[in-house]
């Protein structure tokens, strides 16, 4: 690739600089090729060169405002905002028409949280700016500080309108009409910036986003092939492109836009993952488990591949396989509350009832608050005789759902059961309020219960009500 003239100047520039710096022989160089230098170090990181280049250039150029504007830009990078706002001060005495002054106050403001102030040095800076671009994104960025999505919204608008190719200020207008629930507004304007800048993958891309936010397959699709045929290299866009195939249940697609992203970056233990489940949708199951078990190869820390694994051989009825990976999945993870419920849900299906309590048990342990979780424990505690033990998590589990009348039931039945009878009642007439027909569960999971004249009367006395 051939460098333009300037980059070369720069370049030389720059190498004259460190050959300096190697040899201790000082050369000259103007101001301007010195701004280049700092702000190239600053860029870099290397805060320490950037100084050192600034103190040689103000010893060369001990009045230019261009450096002295750099200097006053890293003294606000190291929080000197006092000594920055010192120095620009006297700046403005000399050059009160110079936009950078107003733009470094304004950062200063910024940096203060002062950012109604900051907004008027920058509408300020409009007055005597060339680079509107620069300023009405910079005024976009306050007004994002401040919350108001409309006015930097509105902001970064006149950004794109003074530089189509601005990229900041395009993801940040497509951030607030997402951000304000304005996704057709969204389409429209990304519409509207495409026929004035075609070729523009970004926004291709960020249309695409939009159209499968409001699942618009189909016009995502498109968005994103037009992104892809601009940049044959975007992995993103390749990506999403794959996830609106399958929303379409085009898997085939799907699965050839996902070996891209593969093709083009190392496997993805994501990009894997949703190729196996393409490929079991599709009916070709040795695929599926080839690309389950690389994810996890990829991967061993991403609870989606074993999940993926476990259940799919759950599917196949496989339960001794199924138990097989759960279990190394929670050798590497024994605190993850979904290889818990898998444990115990596995267990059960084989009938290892006090393995699948354990596993319910720990399960709620590390945060699973499902509904269903409970009960599955609850059931299994009452199938081992373990009434009180069942009582206990059914107080435990009404703290998280207060108006269940499942739960209320089983309390209801297992009191009957102690012959505790009081307590049974008050259960039984909070069930019954709740969900008067569901009274079923009783004859279903306690039937000993059920036939008991007291319970019958009950609820008929209940019905009457």
């Amino acid at each position: 690739m051939q460098l333009s003239n300037e980059e070369e100047d720069y370049n030389l520039s720059l190498s004259k600089f460190e050959s300096m710096l190697k040899t201790n022989k000082v050369l000259f160089f103007d101001s301007e090729e010195f701004e280049e230098i700092i702000l190239h170090y600053l860029d870099m990181g290397k805060a320490a060169l950037a100084k050192k280049a600034l103190k040689l250039a103000l010893e060369q150029h001990p009045k230019s405002t261009g450096l002295k504007l750099v200097q006053v830009e890293m003294l606000v990078y190291d929080d000197k905002l006092e000594l920055a706002e010192k120095l620009l001060n006297e700046l403005y005495a000399i050059e009160p028409t110079n936009e950078e002054i107003y733009i470094q106050k304004a950062n200063i403001c910024s940096k203060r949280d002062q950012h109604e102030k900051a907004v008027e040095l920058l509408k300020t800076a409009l007055k005597y700016t060339d680079d509107y671009a620069d300023v009405y994104n910079l005024i976009g960025m306050e007004y994002l500080f401040m919350d108001n999505l409309e006015k930097a919204k509105e902001n970064f608008i006149k950004c794109l309108e003074e530089d189509l190719e601005d990229q900041s200020a395009l993801y940040n207008v497509v951030y607030c009409f997402e951000f304000l629930d304005q996704n057709q507004e969204a389409i429209a304007y990304l519409n509207k910036y495409i026929d004035k800048n075609p070729y523009s993958e970004i926004a291709w891309h960020q249309l695409g986003r939009l159209h499968y936010g409001v699942k618009e397959y189909e016009n995502a699709i498109r968005a994103f092939e037009y992104a892809t045929l601009i940049d044959d290299e975007f992995l993103g866009a390749f990506m999403e492109k794959a996830k609106a195939y399958e929303r379409l249940k085009k898997y085939e697609e799907a699965i050839e836009s996902y070996s891209r992203t593969i093709e083009l970056d190392d496997a993805t233990s994501y990009a894997l993952l949703r190729m196996g489940k393409c490929y079991e949708k599709l009916g070709n199951k040795a695929l599926a488990l080839k690309h389950f078990n690389q994810t996890v190869h990829e991967d061993p820390l991403l609870d989606k591949g074993w999940i993926a694994i476990t259940d799919f051989y759950v599917r196949q009825k496989n339960y001794q396989q199924a138990l097989f990976f759960v279990n190394k999945a929670l050798a590497i993870d024994n605190q993850n509350h979904l290889y818990w419920k898998r444990y115990a849900s596995i267990n059960k299906q084989m009938n290892f009832f006090e393995e699948a309590e354990f596993g319910y048990r720990k399960a709620v342990e590390f945060g699973e608050t499902g509904l269903e979780t409970w009960l599955f424990w609850v059931d299994i505690l009452q199938f081992l005789g373990e009434f009180e033990s069942a009582i206990q998590t059914l107080l435990q589990a009404s703290e998280y759902f207060p108006e269940e009348n499942e739960v209320e039931y089983r309390l209801a039945g297992l009191y009957f059961m102690l012959t505790q009878n009081t307590k049974a009642k008050f259960h039984l007439s909070n069930a019954l309020r709740l969900n008067f027909d569901n009274h079923i569960i009783l004859e279903d999971l306690f039937p000993v219960v059920w036939t008991k004249k007291m319970v019958q009367n009950y609820i008929a006395k209940h019905k009457k009500q």
